[in-house]
C-alpha cells in the first residue's frame, strides 16, 4: 500500500541467522551456486540449507534457476547486493584467529566483486582514473570520487552526481568497452550507478557501466577470480595495461 510503513523486521529476521547470512555472502558477487555449495558456505547439513533457501525465495531476497538435475540459487537483484554490502559496513569484524583469515580480508580490501562490478582498493582506483581521463564527469564541482556527506557509508547512492564525459568512448574502448553499445542495451538498469564502497569509503562504479568494466578486464585475462570468496587478483598482464591505458599504479594505491 502506498504510504505503508516498510515492514524491516521481517527481513532482518532473514539477515539475522547465522547460517543464512552466510549463504548470502557467497552469493553476493552475482554467482549462481548449487545448494551442495552453500551447504558448504553455511557450514550446516543439506536439510537446514534447504529450509533456510525456502525461506530466502519466500521473501524474495534469491532467484532459482533449474539446470538439469540441478538448482542454482543467486540474488534476486542488485538492491539485495546492496543491503549486504550497507550492512556489512555496520556489522562488526569477525575475529581474526589466523594468517590466513588476515590474508582473505587483506584480499577482499584490495579488489573484490560488489555484486557484477568493481570494488575494494581496485574498484575506487578504476573509477577516479575515469574521472581524471574524462571518461565520466562529476558535476557536483568536487574533484576526485570521494563521498558527500550525505552519502551512505556503503551501498549505491541514491542520487549520483556523475555522467559521461567527453573522452567515455575512447578511453573505454581502451579498456574493452563499447560504451555506446552498452547504452544502447535495452535495459532498465541505470547505465550509470555509484556506491560508497564500504572498505575504502569513496565512490566506485556501478550499474551497466560498471558491469561492462568487469566482464572485459576478466574477459581480457586482466583480474582474475581467486579462491576466495569475491576476491579478485590483478594479473601482471592487467597492471601492465591498467597503467599503460587509465594510468593507475596499482602497487601505489595497494
Amino acid at each position: 500500500m502506498p504510504g505503508a510503513t516498510a515492514d524491516i523486521a521481517t527481513i532482518a529476521a532473514l539477515f539475522a541467522e547465522r547460517a543464512r547470512a552466510r549463504i548470502l555472502l557467497a552469493l553476493v558477487d552475482g554467482r549462481a551456486l548449487p545448494a551442495s555449495v552453500l551447504a558448504a558456505e553455511a557450514g550446516v547439513s543439506a536439510p537446514a540449507t534447504s529450509a533456510h533457501l525456502a525461506k530466502l525465495r519466500a521473501a524474495g531476497l534469491i532467484t532459482v534457476e533449474p539446470a538439469g538435475r540441478h538448482r542454482y540459487h543467486r540474488l534476486a537483484g542488485p538492491a539485495v547486493a546492496d543491503a549486504i554490502e550497507a550492512l556489512s559496513a555496520l556489522a562488526p569484524a569477525e575475529p581474526i584467529r589466523s594468517l590466513r583469515q588476515h590474508t582473505a580480508a587483506a584480499a577482499l580490501r584490495k579488489a573484490r566483486t560488489c555484486y557484477d562490478h568493481l570494488a575494494g582498493g581496485l574498484g575506487v582506483t578504476v573509477t577516479a582514473a575515469l574521472v581524471e581521463r574524462g571518461a565520466l564527469c562529476r558535476e557536483d564541482g568536487v574533484v576526485g570520487t570521494d563521498r558527500r556527506p550525505a552519502d551512505p557509508l556503503s551501498a549505491a547512492v541514491p542520487e549520483h552526481p556523475y555522467a559521461l564525459g567527453p573522452q567515455a568512448g575512447p578511453v573505454l574502448a581502451a579498456l574493452g568497452v563499447d560504451v555506446d553499445e552498452v547504452a544502447d542495451a535495452g535495459s532498465r538498469r541505470p547505465l550509470l550507478r555509484f556506491c560508497t564502497d564500504w572498505t575504502e569509503q569513496r565512490h566506485h562504479l556501478a550499474g551497466r557501466l560498471g558491469a561492462a568494466v568487469l566482464e572485459a578486464l576478466l574477459r581480457q585475462g586482466w583480474v582474475a577470480p581467486t579462491a576466495r570468496r569475491r576476491a579478485l587478483a590483478v594479473t601482471d598482464l592487467g597492471e601492465r595495461e591498467l597503467r599503460e591505458r587509465l594510468g593507475v599504479n596499482l602497487q601505489q594505491s595497494a
